[in-house]
């Protein structure tokens, strides 16, 4: 008998030693606050290579997150955001009064900019690199037609290479900077409609008397931080001096990203970029965008982009609380 109930303690001791192993190792994730889920994502071409590189820190941090990301422009963005068909939609443009009104719940996370762009053998492409482009004339090649050739812009009558404009055909933030920083919106913007960032640089690199304008981004190349092979940055002559200065000359990411950073580039066509949800965020979400905000800032300038003052970093943390 005493051999049974020696064994018979033995036992439950094991029994209760494997159920406690059990409840231990299941509490740990809940204990660490894993997450786990799929986060959908759709919109503007100017946030998704930075949106890309979010998502692939936050999957190191936690592996049982999931994303779904896809560029389609702010249009799709806003309006898959607000059907519900994904969870964040990135806009690259200001969500109005209607939109809120809608249901869209929104959070600025980075900025950017538009960069007017022509093909690197343009025909003046020394004189627009010494003289740089006044917003008048912008306007006059964009808005009103004015000018037609290559001659007027830099002052040479005896230039009359034709100008082949190119704008975007998708609604998107970057055509909508773009236009507000001329005084109009998208629809008033006049040339060759052409899909989304990549195509419209593609446009440009093939055509040497074409212009153009793309987000930072894509104006310029990651890897060697010069403007994309085959293209060129013109100059804005923003005190309208009849000169390119230096800081007005942004041959380099790293130039750019400083002029935008400092304001001495125009804002328009820098923004914010934000991001969109129908209604307040879900935990999942709410946890990814808060990261964003915090720990994923430090990303921000190795993915060449501009990060936000602190004070309109913390207003956004503070917005997701309330």
């Amino acid at each position: 008998m005493k051999q049974s109930g020696f064994t018979l303690i033995l036992f439950v001791l094991v029994i209760l030693s494997l159920v406690l192993g059990a409840c231990g190792q299941t509490s740990t994730p809940a204990a660490q606050g894993d997450l786990q889920g799929t986060i959908t994502i759709s919109g503007a071409f100017a946030l998704y290579p930075m949106m890309q590189r979010w998502a692939e820190e936050f999957q190191k941090i936690h592996p049982d997150v999931q994303f779904d990301i896809s560029a389609g422009g702010a249009g799709k963005g806003m309006t898959d955001a607000l059907a519900g068909a994904v969870d964040i939609g990135m806009v690259s443009r200001t969500v109005t009064p209607e939109e809120e009104a809608k249901g869209a719940f929104w959070v600025p996370v980075v900025k950017d900019a538009v960069f007017p762009m022509v093909n690197a053998t343009n025909p003046v492409v020394q004189d627009l690199l010494a003289k740089g482009v006044t917003k008048a004339i912008f306007e006059k090649i964009y808005i009103t037609g004015e000018i037609t050739n290559w001659g007027q812009v830099v002052g040479k009558p005896e230039v009359t290479d034709a100008i082949d404009v190119y704008t975007r055909s998708d609604a998107a933030g970057a055509p909508e900077v773009w236009a507000k920083y001329l005084g109009k919106k998208q629809e008033d913007l006049i040339g060759i409609g052409v899909f989304g960032d990549p195509g419209l640089l593609d446009a440009v690199v093939k055509d040497p008397l074409g212009i153009g304008f793309n987000n930072l981004g894509y104006a310029f190349d990651n890897a060697s931080g010069k403007p994309v092979a085959g293209s060129f940055v013109v100059p804005i002559d923003v005190n309208e001096n009849g000169v390119a200065d230096p800081e007005e000359v942004l041959q380099t990411k790293a130039a750019a990203v400083e002029a935008v950073a400092s304001g001495e580039y125009p804002s328009p066509p820098a923004r914010p970029l934000n991001l969109v949800t129908k209604g307040a965020p879900n935990p999942l979400v709410l946890a990814f965008i808060n990261w964003i905000l915090t720990d994923g800032q430090q990303y921000v300038g190795e993915a060449g982009y501009v990060q936000l003052p602190s004070e309109m970093l913390n207003e956004a943390s503070q917005k997701l609380k309330q």
